[in-house]
Order: C-alpha cells, then sequence, then structure tokens
C-alpha cells in the first residue's frame, strides 16, 4: 500500500485539488470482484492440496501436474525449519496483487487528464438529440455520411480524443460526418421505445440530412446504433445510399444462449425502479456490463498502476476509461425490448423484432452494405454479428483482428477499420 499511499501525499500539499473521478462505475461491485477473487487464493489452497478442487476439463492435465508439484513442495516443507512457506508466498502475493490494483484505481481518480475537445457545430436537434456537424467550416462540401451510435454509451467514443477521431479522421480526408448525439433521457424520451427512436427521431435526423444534401447519404451503425440502422435501411431504402454495420449483433443466443438469457434476467428486479423512473439506472447497466467479465478491472487497473502516469498509453487508458464510465441511463421501453426482446427471446434471429408495427427483416435490406466484425470482440461475439450481414443480400464482411471497442480507438483502428471503411464509402452512391 506504501505507493498508493505516496500517491496521496503528493497529490496533497498547497496545490489545489481536482475533484476526483467516481469511477470505475460501479466501484464497489469492481472492488468486491477483484478482492473476492484475490482473496478466494487462500481458502482455495486446502482443496487444492488434498485434490478437491474442481477444475475445468480442458486444464485437468495441467491440474494433475499441478498437484504433484505442490506434494513434492509440502515434503519439502516437513523437512524444512521455516514452516509452510508457500502459505506465506502465496498470502505475499494475494497482498501484492491487492496493491497493484487500489493503486490503479486510486491514479486513475487522480489523473490530470480531462478530456477537452470542442464539439462541432450541432445542426439539428429534437429533444436532448443533436446532429453534430464535424465536416462544417473549412471542410464544408465533403460527402456526407451520417454515423449512429448505440443508446447506451455516449457516442463521442468515434470521436475520443485528438488522435483517436475517427470523425475527425474522416473529415480530415474530405468526408462530412455527422454524429447523432442522443443525449441523455429527458421526461420526453423517457416514454419512448425502440420504435420511437428508430421510427421518430433517427429518421427525422435522416431527412434532414437527406434534404440538406439533396440525395442519399450512407448511414453507419456502431454496436447497437447498427441494429437502428439496420431497421432504418429496411424501412427507407431511398434514403441510404449505404449500410456501414460495426460490431453489430444480431444472434444473441450464437455462442452462449445460457449467458444471454441470464443477461435477460437482469430486468426482472430493476422493475419497480423502471415503473417509477422510466429508466434503467447507469450503473446498473454498468453492473450488467461487468458480468460479461467480472475480472476485468482487476487486470486493467493492476495494469494501469505500471503505466508511467505521464505517458501517452496512461493518458489514453484514462480517456477510454473516461467514456466508459460517462454512460446514460437506458428508457425502461428500450431497456425492455433490448434485454427481455434481444437478448432473451432473440427476437432479431427469430423475425420477432417489432418496429412500428412491422417485422426487422435483413433479407429485405436492398442498399450496399458493409459489415466490420473485429475477431477479438468479447462484447458482441463474433457469430452473433456474422448473422447479420450474411441475411442481407450482397453485404460484404471484414473481419479485422481487433476487440469491440479497440475497433474504433487502438493503435490498429486506422488500418484495419477506418482505411477499409472510409474506401467504402467513397465508392457508394
Amino acid at each position: 500500500m506504501s505507493e498508493r499511499l505516496a500517491d496521496d501525499r503528493r497529490a496533497g500539499g498547497t496545490q489545489p485539488r481536482r475533484a476526483m473521478r467516481q469511477g470505475p462505475r460501479p466501484l464497489a461491485l469492481h472492488l468486491t470482484a477483484a478482492l473476492g477473487s484475490l482473496l478466494s487464493s487462500s481458502a482455495a489452497l486446502p482443496l487444492l492440496r488434498n485434490g478437491l478442487l474442481p477444475w475445468n476439463p480442458a486444464l485437468r492435465d495441467r491440474a494433475a501436474a499441478l498437484r504433484e508439484d505442490m506434494a513434492r513442495a509440502d515434503r519439502q516443507r516437513r523437512a524444512a525449519p521455516d514452516g509452510d512457506r508457500l502459505t506465506r508466498e502465496v498470502d505475499r502475493e494475494i497482498r501484492r496483487r491487492i496493491d497493484a490494483v487500489l493503486t490503479g484505481v486510486e491514479r486513475y481518480r487522480r489523473h490530470p487528464y480531462r478530456r477537452d475537445l470542442p464539439d462541432p457545430p450541432t445542426v439539428w436537434a429534437e429533444g436532448g438529440s443533436r446532429l453534430l456537424d464535424y465536416g462544417a467550416g473549412e471542410r464544408a462540401g465533403g460527402r456526407p455520411v451520417l454515423f449512429v451510435p448505440s443508446l447506451v454509451n455516449r457516442g463521442y467514443i468515434l470521436d475520443l480524443s485528438c488522435d483517436r477521431s475517427l470523425m475527425r479522421w474522416l473529415a480530415a480526408r474530405g468526408f462530412r460526418p455527422l454524429l447523432l448525439d442522443w443525449g441523455r433521457p429527458g421526461p420526453m424520451e423517457r416514454r419512448f421505445t425502440l420504435t420511437d427512436y428508430i421510427a421518430g427521431r433517427l429518421e427525422r435526423a435522416l431527412d434532414f440530412v437527406v434534404e440538406a444534401v439533396g440525395a442519399p447519404v450512407p448511414v453507419v451503425g456502431y454496436c447497437m446504433g447498427g441494429l437502428l440502422a439496420a431497421a432504418l435501411a429496411q424501412r427507407r431504402p431511398r434514403s441510404l445510399a449505404g449500410l456501414g454495420l460495426m460490431a453489430t449483433p444480431w444472434d444473441f443466443h450464437a455462442e452462449d444462449a445460457a449467458t444471454a438469457r441470464r443477461v435477460a434476467t437482469f430486468i426482472q428486479p430493476w422493475g419497480p425502479v423502471l415503473e417509477r423512473w422510466g429508466e434503467l439506472p447507469t450503473d446498473a447497466l454498468q453492473a450488467l456490463f461487468a458480468q460479461l467479465d467480472p475480472l476485468l478491472a482487476l487486470k486493467k487497473f493492476a495494469g494501469f498502476a505500471r503505466m508511467a502516469p505521464e505517458s501517452r498509453a496512461a493518458t489514453a487508458f484514462v480517456a477510454l476509461e473516461d467514456w466508459l464510465n460517462d454512460g446514460v441511463p437506458l428508457v425502461a421501453g428500450v431497456a425492455r425490448d433490448a434485454l427481455a426482446g434481444w437478448y432473451g427471446r432473440n427476437d432479431t434471429m427469430a423475425g420477432s423484432w417489432m418496429v412500428a408495427g412491422l417485422p426487422v427483416d435483413p433479407g429485405a435490406i436492398r442498399v450496399p452494405a458493409l459489415a466490420l466484425i473485429p475477431e477479438r470482440d468479447r462484447i458482441v461475439p463474433p457469430a452473433s454479428a456474422l448473422a447479420l450481414p450474411a441475411a442481407i443480400p450482397g453485404a460484404r464482411i471484414l473481419r479485422p483482428p481487433l476487440g469491440h471497442i479497440g475497433m474504433v480507438v487502438s493503435a490498429g483502428a486506422e488500418t484495419g477499420v477506418w482505411n477499409p471503411l472510409a474506401e467504402w464509402l467513397a465508392a457508394t452512391g
């Protein structure tokens, strides 16, 4: 703990103190998962020694070899004067790892980085939503492209920082990216369903762009935004010059139906909250995402503790974590449609996902389509994403060796995703 306490002292003194970040959200859940996992090692040690610890069948041979090593160590322990050295070493390693994750969390909460990119002009607005024009001013006149982000996370993942902004990169190459910032739900949006967002707000934003440029425009959706864009493409084919899908799920039961159904049950205890507040709180959504990898915070923040605080890697880490912790609530109607419908019943694959009374059918999409499906995606399994372009006639598929978020902000994003997307956009229409 000494290094973390030294960081605390350096943060004090006469210098004005920045307000600490509240994340990673929900902090108590992440810390409980990390500490519980580490502290369980001591409890598991006797079971490991006597062979009662259950192992994944794939690890059975390695477990047997480990037990042999443990038996040899125990024989040496009994002959040694210093007692149970293995237990002491396990305890020492537990303390070291606890110190690392707590140091990483504390350094993140106090890091001086703050995102200060100015927003581009707003060219259209409705309720809490805005259409941001990254091709305005000097770059006006480029090929318009409408980007549709998820309703769950803030859209600025596509404009994260000066050197990690797909929007500004495209604008510098002659395009006119228009990003639909959904905003935070207000009293109007809390009554929305997916139909209200797609057949209402999204269509009106599209109409504004098409009327302004006098021609169909390509629409690109990221993650959940790709589902909204796919439904839009079916409903408004004459307004779209092409459909881009980035890490967009479709078959929610493709790789692990049991896990998808467990995600669906997550909404049940939140029923009274949905009825009273009209939305699923941000921390509840963050807790849901944490179930995908309960130990992710342990691994991430222990790694962050080893970074030089002033390094570009540390700044990039903080920028991404700030975005992850800057989530928005999900309105009740959308939460029910997405969790119970998509994850629970797999409505998308079953053909029973309805928008404005009509089923969303990828086979009815008749615009050029490109699906960018990252091979290392653990949020949207590739098998889930592949199901959508497989059902769209003539859809093109690219599989960059990146992750779900890495496809838009990692060092490999420009080569693996940005360039192919720009080439395809230039060729559409």
